[in-house]
């Protein structure tokens, strides 16, 4: 990991959909290696878009710096490796024969021999609680079980950063639990882009309010969730 650079420097980002939506308007936004960081706002608010602009997926204008590289077109396949992006989908993400095969995806990409990509497909599926799964169909699994190999194919990879989407979406209890306990074990610094507000205060110690394309609070998690007129005037109280 480089602790000479932000592990994430945005600064003065914005960005247009095609059919003139703003979706960003002057992001600026760092994360210091190992942060863990809450990015929540209502629907609409802008979270995805900017969670996209993290790899390339999207470009607006601005900068983008991971680890100090700016997210400019000959950097992207660097990029790619360094930001784990993890969708809130996760069908998105899941298209192979089999478990094995979709976690094995990434590393393969990657060009590494064969016995690191057995070693790290096993490893990330073990993190996740998956190694008996291995041999299954991803598209028979649960909402949670799937959320858990998407999250296993981007640790695949090994990558410093990770930016997950909405990661709690869709989950019971049981599976919500489970995810949090993986998340708190991991090393990786984390933007975590979420409605859920519990999920927020077990995982980040500081949280990020987003709402029309725009940053309006950025602080410690705790001190935040106290300000009830704050978390109400973006529609954030009822959420978690």
């Amino acid at each position: 990991m480089d602790n000479h650079h932000p592990a994430i420097e945005i600064v003065q980002l914005s960005f247009r959909y095609p059919d003139g939506h703003q979706a960003l308007c002057d992001i600026n936004l760092r994360l210091e290696p190992g942060e863990r960081v809450g990015l929540v706002g209502p629907n609409g608010a802008g979270k995805s878009s900017l969670i996209l602009q993290l790899n390339g997926i999207l470009r607006g204008q601005g900068h983008v710096r991971i680890q100090g590289l700016e997210a400019t077109e000959p950097n992207l396949p660097r990029i790619r490796a360094l930001v784990g992006l993890v969708f809130q989908d996760p069908d998105d993400q899941l298209f192979s024969p089999t478990v094995f095969d979709d976690v094995a995806f990434g590393p393969i990409y990657m060009g590494l021999p064969p016995h690191i990509v057995q070693e790290r497909t096993r490893r990330s599926l073990a993190l996740v609680g998956l190694e008996e799964y291995a041999a299954r169909t991803s598209h028979h699994l649960s909402v949670g079980e799937k959320k858990r190999v998407a999250l296993a194919t981007v640790l695949a990879m090994d990558p410093p950063i990770l930016a997950l989407d909405e990661p709690s979406a869709g989950l019971d209890p049981r599976a919500r639990r489970q995810l949090i306990n993986l998340l708190a074990g991991l090393p990786q610094t984390m933007l975590i882009s979420t409605h859920d507000l519990r999920l927020v205060a077990e995982l980040c110690p500081r949280m990020v309010i987003i709402d029309e394309g725009q940053i309006v609070a950025d602080g410690p998690t705790t001190a935040l969730m106290r300000d009830d007129t704050l978390l109400a005037a973006h529609h954030l109280s009822d959420i978690g």
